[in-house]
């Protein structure tokens, strides 16, 4: 779930209709993740979770590549940054929420992953010398910082809480989807967009495999309909279509308005949890909320210069 760094040329892209239905799809889906985890987190551990919803994504980008007639990379040095860029932007943000939310809300989970957008701007800006570090985008991650503080609260420094574990856990997984994107750009950007989703989730499914046999054993198909159906739905709903979803957004609007989804996952995750979990929301959470997406307004900066553009407009016509 890592938004694509930025460029001035990507604010050009505009959102038409069709732009707009794909990115609440995009939403939907990826906010019925955190839905879906929750669910199949009754009957699965965690780890497990996170390799059913990679494994199964595979063969379905497998079949769409051939559909593409896109052929395998035989190159050792472009799977080798696949299993990387599986490793941090599946494996290890997948298992950090999926273990986060056995902790916390799904709803509280979606809302922490929210600053993932505002960390990857700050690290892009670290590690990439054509994503500089601007005060815009400091201000942005003090802003989403305040919010996770909101969040958690001021005892969470003097207090020990294991909900405190799993927030930390989702917002760990936040920063390792920030360093998937530089990764992504370093190394990975000559090769398909769709490419680099299959080999990821194919590096993933390999690195998570010993892991989960060694940590939490062989995985059971005695599973109820409802985990099945969740495993399935999170697997071929929230990460194979959802790529697909990703990469038809980034052509046609860019990565300055892909990332706008950051802003509709928690109120979907919000509602699908609310209603069919019975989970509420703290205000706190809440206000935490309009603080990252305040952040992220910041770092994205559109809005800001919208604002400038009408004061100078308003200033001119005195």
């Amino acid at each position: 779930m890592k938004m694509s760094p930025m460029s001035k040329a990507q604010h050009t892209l505009k959102i038409n209709r069709i732009s707009a239905l794909l990115l609440c799809s995009l939403a939907l889906v990826w906010g019925g993740a955190f839905f879906f985890g929750q669910i199949a987190l009754e009957d699965v551990p965690s780890v497990t979770v996170a390799l059913h919803r990679v494994g199964w994504a595979v063969p379905a980008l497998w079949i769409v590549l051939c559909l593409k007639g896109i052929k395998m990379p035989r190159s050792p040095h472009v799977w080798i940054c696949f299993f990387i860029m599986g490793a941090l932007n599946n494996a290890i943000p997948f298992s950090l929420i999926l273990w986060g939310q056995t902790l916390i809300g799904s709803s509280l989970a979606a809302i922490l992953n929210g600053t993932t957008a505002v960390f990857g701007a700050v690290v892009a800006a670290i590690f990439l010398s054509d994503e500089p570090l601007t005060l815009r985008k400091i201000i942005g991650a003090l802003c989403g910082l305040l919010g996770v503080a909101f969040i958690m609260g001021i005892e969470a420094l003097t207090d020990f809480d294991p909900r405190n574990l799993g927030q930390l856990a989702v917002l760990t997984a936040g920063l390792s989807y920030a360093f998937a994107g530089v990764w992504a750009k370093r190394h990975l950007s000559t090769q398909p967009p769709i490419l680099n989703a299959f080999g990821m989730l194919l590096g993933s499914t390999v690195l998570l495999t010993p892991i989960v046999f060694f940590i939490e054993g062989a995985p059971t198909v005695a599973l109820a309909p409802k985990v099945w159906t969740s495993l399935i739905a999170l697997s071929l709903v929230s990460t194979a279509l959802a790529y697909l979803l990703y990469f038809e957004i980034l052509r046609r609007a860019g990565s300055a308005n892909l990332m706008l989804v950051t802003l509709l996952i928690p109120p979907v995750t919000i509602a699908l949890s609310y209603t069919f979990l019975g989970e509420r929301v703290e205000q706190e959470a809440l206000y935490g909320l309009g603080l990252i997406a305040l952040g992220l307004g910041v770092t994205d900066g559109r809005v800001l210069d919208l604002m400038s553009k009408r004061y100078r407009q308003f200033k001119n016509a005195i």
